[in-house]
């Protein structure tokens, strides 16, 4: 008699996996979980370190100005937390339910969303804290140069690999 593996369909994507859509699907909730626990941790950092710079005696020296950009870093933090933590109460809602493959798209779209709201949370911070330290010009030179490298770590290289394994012929998924 035949297993129920045996019977499920599999996988017509030529990448080396011989796996059904469900276990692909498990394997990608997976690595999903995974790049979501790190994005969390080091938003969970920020904020942290957010959230206490407000019970600093400096804090009453901020200008209006600073104060504005300090509150809408503690929004952006909530919210990154917030789009990151999506996927997993989507995960708890829909569970044994069949949904594991529409989880994982909406996991991955949820991940890119957090991914530009930390990238914006990280350049913010920084920002801010040269703004308090130094101001100035050296401000924008610094958003300037995190912003510009969050761009080419994290979209330009990203596309020049998917571009090499197109044209070797290997298939991005």
């Amino acid at each position: 008699m035949s297993s129920d593996r045996e019977r499920e369909p599999r996988d017509d994507r030529v990448e080396g996996r011989d796996e059904t859509p469900q276990e692909r699907a498990d394997r990608n909730w997976n690595e999903v979980l995974q790049e979501l626990r790190v994005l969390q941790t080091g938003t969970q950092i920020l904020t942290g370190f957010l959230l206490a710079l407000a019970f600093q005696p400096a804090f009453s020296d901020l200008s209006t100005g600073q104060r504005v950009a300090y509150l809408t870093l503690v929004v952006l933090a909530a919210l990154s937390s917030i789009v990151a933590l999506a996927p997993v109460a989507l995960h708890r809602r829909l569970f044994q339910q069949g949904a594991k493959p529409e989880v994982v798209r909406f996991g991955h779209v949820a991940l890119v969303i957090a991914l530009l709201t930390v990238s914006l949370l990280v350049v913010g911070v920084v920002a801010f804290v040269f703004d308090v330290v130094v101001g100035g010009a050296t401000v924008w030179w610094v958003l300037l140069a995190l912003a510009m490298l969050i761009v080419v770590l994290w979209l330009i290289v990203p596309a020049i690999i998917r571009a090499r394994l197109r044209a070797n012929g290997g298939a991005p998924r």
